[in-house]
């Protein structure tokens, strides 16, 4: 509902963040605003660190799980345009399993992430969250979860989670999130 789809409001937020405390982490987790690269460039350019946007499932399913303003290739597009214009910055995205997709499908979708620079991955199960909402098609076993974590370590994701109740905003990936901001800091000067 705003012009720029939010982008000056987190652009700001991560600003006043960084001037109140200059050492804090910014992850922010954004829109793809409609393809709008220009409201990507501001949030990229703000002074966050990790730049996060979900591509939310495999392309094949886009269709049946997304808005319909929404799509893979613009999800993408998104991802790359931040790591373009502020090449410092962390890139993440998640993926939701569970609903329907096959294993290549899956596979091929990590490709295609990494291919496009994407550092960080989490994999989670879909959880139907109520009646008028998708069916969940399979429950992911944990063991599968930590295949797909080994296959985006092979990836060269720099940081995959993968299991059952991992989240766009998991937790456990912080540490080494700010491990690697760090690292990348001291390396820039």
């Amino acid at each position: 509902d705003m012009p720029d789809g939010g982008a000056e409001h987190f652009a700001k937020t991560v600003l006043h963040l960084k001037e109140r405390n200059p050492k804090i982490l910014v992850e922010c987790l954004t829109p793809d605003f409609r393809g709008d690269l220009k409201a990507v460039e501001k949030v990229a350019l703000s002074g966050l660190d990790v730049y996060a946007h979900n591509v939310e499932t495999v392309p094949a399913l886009q269709r049946k799980v997304r808005d319909p303003r929404a799509n893979f290739e613009q999800s993408v597009r998104v991802l790359k345009h931040a790591k373009e214009v502020q090449p410092g910055v962390i890139s993440k995205t998640s993926i939701m399993l569970g609903l329907g997709e096959t294993d290549e499908q899956i596979y091929s979708t990590m490709k295609l992430l990494r291919e496009a620079d994407v550092d960080c991955l989490t994999l989670g199960q879909y959880m139907q969250p109520t009646k008028r909402h998708l069916k969940v098609e399979e429950y992911i076993t944990p063991e599968k979860f930590k295949y797909w974590e080994k296959v985006g370590n092979d990836l060269g994701f720099h940081y995959t989670a993968s299991g059952p109740l991992v989240r766009s905003s998991y937790k456990a990936g912080e540490f080494f999130l700010k491990n690697l901001v760090e690292k990348r800091k001291t390396k820039a000067i």
